[in-house]
């Protein structure tokens, strides 16, 4: 049996994807990879990964709703957040991810990001995961068409509608009708906001995908 850390890596960026798979492995990691918050979650139910690095925006199911579902469902799994919508190694709020990666950035950051996130989880559920984690929600209609969105409850797994509101609040809380249960949610756009192209820095990658084809 492998003793290798073992990583699952979640981005609709296919060139992205392939590169941190290339690079991560020559890091002398075990890695798997997946497009979207569907394809990781199937990925995660064949095999848990000891770490889950995603990408925040993708289209289908976004790394916001991805990792909501993971925290719930699979806690004791470290997850690390990555997207170029975000500056800094500040966790965004609402994220439920034990790290935050800016892409672009110092490689060497992304790969202490994941050693640390290893060392900490360790197999257990830490103080840092306690808490719930909300739920993302991606509209699908225009605010003008639609002013409802529906929310699955996560402790009777029904659904209902709640008036969309305007509201700057990020983490939002909402009854449900069946059985009274607070569900904090949060709205998610489809895109980033900022719509930035950045990749990972273009020297080190390919530095990186020559040494390991030697």
């Amino acid at each position: 049996m492998s003793t290798k850390t073992r990583l699952l890596i979640v981005d609709d960026d296919n060139a992205l994807r392939h590169l941190l798979s290339v690079i991560l492995t020559h890091s002398g990691y075990e890695t798997r990879s997946a497009q979207d918050g569907f394809s990781a979650l199937k990925a995660i139910g064949d095999e848990e990964p000891d770490v889950v690095l995603s990408d925040l925006y993708m289209p289908g199911m976004s790394g916001f709703e991805l990792l909501s579902v993971v925290r719930r469902r699979f806690p004791k799994i470290p997850v690390i957040a990555m997207s170029s919508a975000y500056s800094g190694s500040d966790i965004p709020v609402g994220v439920p991810a034990d790290a935050f990666y800016e892409k672009a950035t110092d490689l060497d950051t992304l790969l202490g990001m994941v050693h640390g996130v290893r060392d900490s989880g360790n197999g257990k559920t830490s103080a840092s995961r306690d808490g719930v984690a909300p739920v993302w929600v991606a509209p699908h209609t225009d605010l003008s068409e639609d002013r409802s969105i529906v929310l699955s409850c996560p402790s009777c797994l029904r659904n209902f509608s709640q008036p969309r509101t305007e509201s700057k609040a990020v983490i939002r809380e909402a009854r449900c009708l069946y059985c009274s249960t607070v569900v904090s949610y949060a709205l998610v756009q489809q895109t980033s906001p900022s719509s930035p192209t950045r990749l990972l820095p273009v020297q080190s990658v390919v530095e990186e995908s020559q040494t390991v084809r030697c």
